[in-house]
């Protein structure tokens, strides 16, 4: 779980890191989230909540969904944090 949670964390790094226009500072001031915050969420460290994730949003000025679905796209149709019990009921 805590595997499949990192990656998570790294694949919204990566979307935020690609969309973000602005300084680190300029963004985070602009959505009112501390520099340091933004930048372990840029670096993977820091897990998001959704409201977080909404804010990063629309300080990127995209729509949370779209945040959402670029993450999905980056972990692929493969990622899932519930473990596969098909192989496992034969």
């Amino acid at each position: 779980m805590q595997e499949r949670k990192r990656e998570l964390q790294f694949a919204i790094a990566h979307v935020v890191k690609k969309y973000r226009k602005k300084s680190i500072t300029k963004s985070a001031d602009e959505i009112g989230m501390g520099k340091s915050l933004w930048a372990d969420l840029e670096n993977g460290i820091k897990d998001p909540q959704l409201s977080t994730i909404w804010r990063i949003a629309e300080g990127l000025e995209i729509k949370p969904s779209e945040l959402i679905r670029l993450t999905e796209e980056y972990l692929g149709d493969r990622f899932s944090f519930l473990e596969d019990t098909s192989s496992q009921q034969k």
